[in-house]
């Protein structure tokens, strides 16, 4: 493939799908206790004979569905061989010749479209533990728990040309996944490889292994494309490696020359047959898959008419949509729902030092639907219902939101001799605003705006003070 971007990234994507069993044997896939969850199979005992797990393909099929992907008519297994603690049968179980899925794509925030190369299953090693750094660690501890457990690896082709863009195609990943219901974000692992390569080596790549979460893929990709480019720059030669991502120190380190596909000396694993992979299958799976992210773009846009920039975002994360379609199904309007999920919902959570899912649990969600029911009614005014988010947001807020609001007499106020009689007051109270309004200066009407939203305790609504005092002056 010929290159002519300054940068040059794929990815290859772990997810461990969200199972009650691991891949190919009946041990469970949550334990907490080091290799208490292990069998003879999942340690590749001589006579064991791995079975697949059901409930992995039909996650795995979801996956490479939703991912655009052509079907393979059969799901094959084979062997990668390798010597390494990880894997006690010194090989792993995984697909090589034909994947589950391949040539897919994933559409980013901006429209621009990323190939995915395959989607296949795969086992997962087992869990290695190091006292301090790996190079300096006189002993390895290894939790053969995690061995076995099932994982899809996506494969990106060598079109990401940023960490940005990274970064933006595993935020869709996972809003797809979480979406799809196949993988838990808290209890379950998903990790990235990430092949770099920049212009000036002539595209001689790196891989770092292993980074996990949105902000360390792009802290390690600035690092790593930094780092090449210093190394040409400074005249040393770029080799083809193998590094780790240390997050502690925020730097690549180099573990090992990068192997090539042919020193794993993969054949078909004997153990296991071939699964057909039917029309049956696939249309079934088809009929369940749900409204996934671009197809709530296009009905955000296209149906609710909300913001298009709204919309990507919330389109874009799977909590933030959820909870805008609730809002939508209790027939709140699109565009004040669509305001406040995008701008109020993560300023609360980022205040209380908080995640927006960690927010939305107990009484949280019923009673942010009443208060933005109560606005989008013009019962409460934008101020009331911020001050109420507040205290719903960090617990002061412990009852319905309506019943408060009539407790503490918090009801716009909808009488205009009223919200005048409040607007004359600052006009005659205030007299040097009125005159820099009158000569031009924006701001003193917005000071008189806030001398009126104070004296009606933010009941008067902002829009209809800015009318009658425009009115009166």
């Amino acid at each position: 493939m010929k290159f002519d971007k300054d940068i040059i990234i794929g990815m290859e994507i772990h997810v461990e799908l969200d199972t009650d069993t691991k891949l190919f044997c009946s041990c469970p896939t949550k334990a907490e206790v080091p290799n208490t969850a292990t069998c003879e199979v999942c340690l590749g005992m001589p006579g064991s004979k791995p079975v697949v797990n059901k409930k992995a393909i039909e996650y795995a099929l979801k996956l490479a569905m939703a991912l655009n992907c052509s079907i393979a008519p059969e799901l094959i297994f084979s062997r990668k061989v390798y010597f390494y603690p990880d894997m006690s049968k010194n090989y792993q179980i995984t697909q090589y010749e034909m994947p589950l899925g391949s040539r897919g794509f994933i559409e980013l925030a901006e429209g621009k479209r990323i190939g995915i190369t395959r989607v296949h299953l795969e086992e997962d090693p087992a869990s290695l533990t190091h006292q301090g750094s790996m190079e300096t660690s006189p002993f390895v501890l290894v939790d053969y728990n995690r061995s076995g457990r099932p994982l899809c690896e996506i494969v990106t082709e060598p079109e990401i040309y940023s960490p940005q863009e990274a970064r933006d195609f595993m935020k869709q990943l996972i809003t797809i996944l979480q979406s799809l219901k196949i993988f838990n974000i808290k209890t379950r692992i998903i990790k990235a490889d990430a092949n770099v390569s920049v212009k000036e080596s002539g595209y001689i790549r790196a891989e770092i292994k292993n980074i996990t979460g949105f902000k360390e893929i792009e802290r390690a990709l600035i690092y790593e494309i930094e780092r090449q480019k210093k190394e040409v720059l400074e005249g040393r030669k770029i080799i083809q490696e193998t590094r780790g991502w240390e997050a502690g120190l925020g730097i690549t380190k180099s573990l090992r020359s990068k192997e090539t596909e042919e020193d794993y000396g993969y054949i078909f694993d004997p153990d296991l047959v071939a699964v057909d992979i039917t029309k049956e299958m696939v249309d079934k799976t088809k009929k369940e898959l749900p409204e996934l992210p671009n197809q709530k773009l296009k009905r955000y846009v296209e149906k609710l008419k909300i913001n298009a920039t709204d919309a990507h975002v919330i389109s874009s994360d799977f909590v933030l949509s959820e909870m805008f379609d609730r809002l939508i199904n209790a027939k709140v309007d699109a565009s004040l729902s669509a305001d406040w999920i995008r701008r109020e919902l993560p300023r609360v959570a980022n205040y209380n030092k908080k995640e927006v899912e960690d927010l939305l649990s107990g009484k949280f969600e019923e009673r942010f639907i009443e208060i933005i029911e109560l606005l989008g009614t013009k019962k409460i005014t934008p101020v009331i219902a911020k001050d109420l988010l507040n205290k719903l947001a960090d617990g002061r807020l412990k009852e319905s939101p309506k019943k408060y609001v009539e407790k503490e007499k918090l009801t716009a106020v909808s009488d205009s001799s009223e919200i005048k009689k409040f607007c004359e007051e600052a006009i005659k109270e205030n007299p040097k605003a009125v005159d820099d309004y009158k000569k031009g200066e924006s701001n003193a009407l917005n000071f008189l705006i806030g001398q009126v939203m104070r004296k009606s305790k933010g009941k008067a609504s902002a829009d209809e003070v800015k009318k009658i005092i425009e009115k009166i002056i």
